[in-house]
């Protein structure tokens, strides 16, 4: 796929625009965000990525339509893992509702730059170095384990500030409380940060850990820099309205993290499967590439959607079992309570 350096410009501009635009509307005056506002959001962030992804189709191919498609939704899948995290740093520092969204907003462009940088560098490595396909695919099948074996939004789950946090709080003096949308203050002229200026170096570090799972995730449905950086920046822009709209959702999906696990594997043996097909390693079959099937992205499209739908129902299905069972047995214990009570005022008649 040959894109124009004008397409690119484009592009990042209409995103930049997209920006300015939910800066100048959704944070003209600080607020707490509904529902009913944030689905409208979501529903037009999803509604332009898809006619995207429809642009791709019709003046490029149906091949390249379809990675930008797997990738766009495999990345928005993994958004939602961020938002887990974020919830978690949110209710940790006790984020005031009306400001949560200047927060996300912060730690979205940081994303958007740090992911950049990110596919800069991977596209670079692969173009250069054929093993790197073998290095992402063993490294997402060492994650897929890892991440079925999490916690994911578990209640009992705590946010422990990492080393960048820490640095934050030792260069700059933090105060106690905030100080409406402020980063920085003064004190009896004296420069602090606000806590949310700390809430804003948590969500950015925490994305940066989260891009060093998924760039490599995407590069293994699309080699084009183009289609991983716009899948990347489309299923980044509706992350904030996500998070407002599926608010206590977040917890009922149980089976997420297994979800992403079977899917970052699934992705990690198709890229090792591939770096066999087109090996050049000295050391494996003599720098011959070997005769091993491939998986071909309708088939890729076809299992991330698959387990996403499978994951969701499973997890919607469990938590309303678990829901009627804890109902269930809240009326027997009040029905039971209110039995004894009766024998007990009973007796003393």
């Amino acid at each position: 796929m040959n894109v124009p350096l004008w397409v690119w410009l484009a592009t990042v501009g209409g995103l930049i625009v997209l920006l300015a635009i939910d800066l100048v509307i959704v944070d003209r005056k600080p607020h707490e965000v509904t529902i009913g506002e944030a689905a409208r959001w979501v529903v037009f962030y999803v509604a332009v990525a898809v006619l995207f992804g429809a642009g791709i189709w019709m003046f490029a191919d149906g091949t390249s339509a379809g990675e930008y498609f797997a990738g766009y939704i495999t990345e928005y899948s993994l958004s939602v893992d961020n938002l887990f995290i974020f919830l978690v740093i949110m209710s940790a520092f006790s984020v005031p509702a009306i400001h949560q969204h200047e927060v996300l907003l912060v730690g979205i462009v940081l994303a958007l730059i740090l992911r950049g940088i990110f596919i800069a560098v991977g596209a670079a490595a692969i173009s250069q170095f054929s093993w790197v396909f073998y290095v992402f695919g063993v490294f997402l099948v060492y994650t897929a384990v890892k991440l079925s074996r999490s916690n994911l939004g578990s209640e009992d789950e705590e946010y422990e500030e990492n080393r960048i946090t820490k640095w934050a709080r030792k260069l700059f003096p933090v105060t106690d409380d905030y100080h409406g949308n402020k980063v920085f203050t003064r004190i009896d002229g004296k420069r602090f940060a606000t806590p949310l200026f700390i809430v804003m170096i948590a969500i950015g570090s925490a994305d940066l850990m989260f891009a060093v799972d998924s760039i490599p995730a995407i590069f293994g449905l699309t080699k084009e820099p183009f289609l991983v950086f716009a899948a990347n920046a489309f299923a980044l822009m509706g992350l904030r309205q996500l998070y407002f709209l599926l608010g206590g959702l977040l917890k009922r999906l149980v089976y997420l993290s297994i979800g992403l696990a079977v899917i970052l594997a699934f992705i990690g043996v198709k890229m090792v499967l591939e770096a066999l097909h087109t090996n050049a390693l000295p050391f494996i079959n003599g720098g011959q590439p070997l005769n091993v099937p491939t998986v071909n992205i309708a088939v890729s499209l076809t299992v991330i959607v698959g387990v996403l739908v499978i994951t969701a129902v499973a997890s919607l299905l469990r938590t309303r079992h678990v829901d009627r069972r804890e109902a269930a047995s809240s009326a027997s214990d009040e029905s039971g309570n209110g039995s004894a009570s009766d024998q007990a005022t009973s007796t003393r008649s």
